[in-house]
């Protein structure tokens, strides 16, 4: 069996996400951690130290050049996914890139290219679509126990949930709850509903809270920050619809800070036979004249650590050609388009084609 070389650029909070993935296959002699970049070299050493990592870089492509890595992944802050990506791809590795793909469609259309052109797997990081939430909902969708699903709501908000630092700042961020939050669910959704072509897009964004309007110690994800290093410009909340070429219409909504009395994440999916809530996973449907629910057998929630191990056995295996991926660069390439026509539709207060 060949043991695949893993680098990793970013050493920021995502990424010992990934090295837990990481490490479980390394215990099974799959794969071997030689390489970790940063451009923070103490920030940089510590990680290598802790992971035993041999070798660092604070370049990306000179980590490229002077190490024959198979497998990379990339957890940088989302304007350096695009150049991470690429570099990692010339230089002979296959990439895992945490979401979103990109800052805009354009960037993510020239990542997919270049892995075509390299001959290279780019898998995004949508790990939603490992959990065993999405495993049931999708052997319930194949087995035609919904019908045609037609409506859905995602949701995922915060109601005082910013993770500070470059996540405010539009330059590193690409946007605010939409960008970092919403493509979770509005992904997941797609998934689901069995990957229709997205066609138009409506939506709104608010800046009107701000950051930080309580001393909350309870936030899911905090980032390093320095006071003052980012500015705080991304919209607190956006709210959008999104159809499909199918018929489906998806309602979204996505916060990082909302007068709630706590946070909400959900995904519905509506369907002429039947309809669920990932949240509950009670499926309502009719029989003989009457409303019946049920519960799936099994496990069925969406478990953080579990899922992201199985996003990186699925990136490993994938690129072993033992399974198909499961988030492959054009469902990515499709996620940004979607983004892109929200926040177009926010700024023109019109509906936004998606081509």
């Amino acid at each position: 069996m060949k043991k695949f070389r893993v680098g990793i650029i970013g050493t920021g909070g995502i990424s010992h996400c990934h090295m837990a993935g990481y490490k479980a296959l390394e215990a099974e002699g799959r794969v071997e951690i030689v390489a970790a970049c940063d451009i923070n070299e103490p920030k940089l050493l510590a990680y290598c130290e802790k992971y035993n990592i041999p070798h660092h870089y604070t370049d990306c492509k000179e980590m490229m050049k002077q190490e024959q890595l198979d497998c990379v992944s990339v957890c940088t802050w989302n304007s350096a996914h695009k150049d991470c990506t690429i570099a990692a791809l010339r230089g002979g590795a296959n990439v895992l890139c945490e979401k979103p793909m990109a800052m805009n469609a354009k960037e993510a259309q020239e990542m997919m290219d270049t892995a075509k052109a390299c001959g290279k797997l780019l898998q995004l990081g949508f790990v939603r679509r490992f959990g065993e939430d999405a495993d049931t909902v999708r052997r319930l969708v194949d087995e035609g126990t919904f019908g045609d699903i037609y409506y859905a709501k995602a949701t995922y908000l915060r109601q005082n949930g910013c993770p500070g630092g470059w996540f405010g700042d539009k330059t590193f961020s690409g946007g605010g709850p939409l960008i970092d939050l919403g493509v979770h669910v509005i992904d997941l959704t797609r998934y689901l509903a069995g990957c229709p072509k997205p066609v138009s897009a409506f939506g709104v964004t608010y800046d009107n809270l701000g950051p930080d309007r309580a001393n909350s110690t309870e936030k899911a994800w905090v980032t390093e920050v320095k006071p003052g290093e980012h500015p705080y410009n991304v919209e607190d909340l956006c709210a959008a619809m999104v159809r499909f070429d199918n018929g489906l219409t998806l309602s979204v909504e996505a916060s990082f800070n909302l007068n709630i009395t706590g946070d909400v994440g959900d995904v519905q999916l509506f369907g002429t036979k039947a309809g669920t809530s990932l949240g509950s996973m009670n499926v309502l449907t009719t029989k003989d004249g009457g409303f019946v629910t049920f519960t799936p057998e099994g496990e069925h929630s969406f478990r953080f650590g579990p899922a992201f191990n199985e996003e990186i056995k699925g990136y490993i295996d994938a690129v072993e050609g033992l399974t198909p991926c499961r988030a492959p660069a054009e469902d990515g390439v499709w996620l940004m388009k979607i983004i892109d026509a929200i926040y177009e539709s926010a700024k023109t207060g019109k509906s936004v084609a998606i081509e």
